[in-house]
């Protein structure tokens, strides 16, 4: 069986610099201390790090995020068939890392198309080409203004390791907004694996010292990610979220970054989206209306699919990913 050290998948990753963050070594790392296995395999050219997540009666679920990599994938299936059935998998989830758009949303040889997303499949990405000024004349005229607005009321972006100070501010949004957070451990750990590599980076707003608004930012490639962002109850009047993205942005073109993706939207068409952001706030709605006005262009992920190794176990799987 073709499964390399981690190392040697960090070996593997120098030849393609442009693999998606969450190919990394350091994320298989994050991901197996809070409830998965990472097994990378290789195959020629081709790779694939592969998260493995326990079922009950010793079965498990097999997942690649944002792979594989590289070119000759289909020679790498009969080394992914074969970890998978070691690992007794009911099914081997993929999640591409291309565009809907692209013209190769096929699913492979032997894989189904299916309607359940770990990752969210839609998003929006940011051209970071051009200068600053060119950047924000491709935002909407409001958020500029609330750019500029938060600039003039005294709101400040530093970088920062205060990650007592974020996670409290992801409970304080996730109260207010609804949604899940990770706990402490799981940011903190996320932090420890990528800032000292310099793929990460912690920023955080403030007024007059305050703590109004805080996020990670990650890079890899030429490519940047804004995963996890947080904002306290105090002086929202003062935009510090979109001063605080504009530093984000700003923070990636230094990286030598072209592309910032705001990483999660509905999943809906854009006339869809359009016609009833200003009018819905659950789920991921709340969030399109801010990450819209960055002026990027919305985008669908190939996938995901699915290849079957247990049937009668993956009818089980599908009655409970959609509840």
């Amino acid at each position: 069986m073709h499964i390399l050290t981690p190392e040697d998948w960090e070996e593997f990753l120098k030849r393609n610099p442009q693999a998606h963050l969450l190919q990394t070594s350091r994320w298989g790392q994050l991901k197996s201390e809070f409830g998965w296995e990472a097994v990378q395999v290789r195959s020629g050219d081709a790779g694939a790090q592969v998260l493995f997540r326990s079922l009950p009666l010793g079965f498990s679920i097999a997942y690649i995020p944002r792979g594989p990599i590289g070119p000759g994938s289909p020679a790498l299936l009969p080394v992914l068939d074969e970890v998978c059935r070691s690992r007794r998998a009911i099914v081997l989830k993929i999640e591409p890392d291309g565009w809907e758009d692209d013209g190769q949303n096929r699913p492979p040889e032997g894989f189904q198309h299916s309607t359940h997303s770990i990752q969210p499949p839609r998003t929006i990405t940011i051209d970071l080409n051009g200068d600053e000024e060119v950047i924000l004349s491709r935002m909407k005229q409001k958020t500029r203004y609330n750019i500029r607005l938060g600039q003039r009321k005294g709101v400040v972006v530093r970088e920062s390791g205060d990650l007592e100070t974020f996670t409290q501010l992801m409970a304080t949004t996730g109260e207010r907004d609804a949604f899940g957070v990770h706990s402490a451990a799981y940011y903190r750990r996320v932090y420890e694996l990528f800032k000292p590599h310099e793929m990460c980076e912690l920023l955080v707003a403030e007024f007059e010292g305050t703590p109004l608004a805080a996020l990670m930012v990650f890079a890899r490639g030429n490519r940047a990610w804004y995963f996890y962002g947080a904002s306290s109850n105090e002086h929202r009047n003062f935009m510090p979220s979109y001063v605080l993205q504009w530093e984000a942005l700003r923070w990636a073109r230094r990286r030598g970054c072209i592309e910032y993706d705001f990483w999660g939207v509905p999943d809906e068409n854009e006339d869809t989206l359009e016609s009833e952001f200003s009018n819905r706030s659950d789920g991921l709605w709340g969030v399109y209306r801010f990450k819209r006005g960055f002026g990027g262009v919305l985008r669908r992920t190939q996938g995901p699919w699915d290849r079957v190794y247990n049937p009668a176990m993956y009818r089980l799987y599908q009655w409970w990913a959609t509840r």
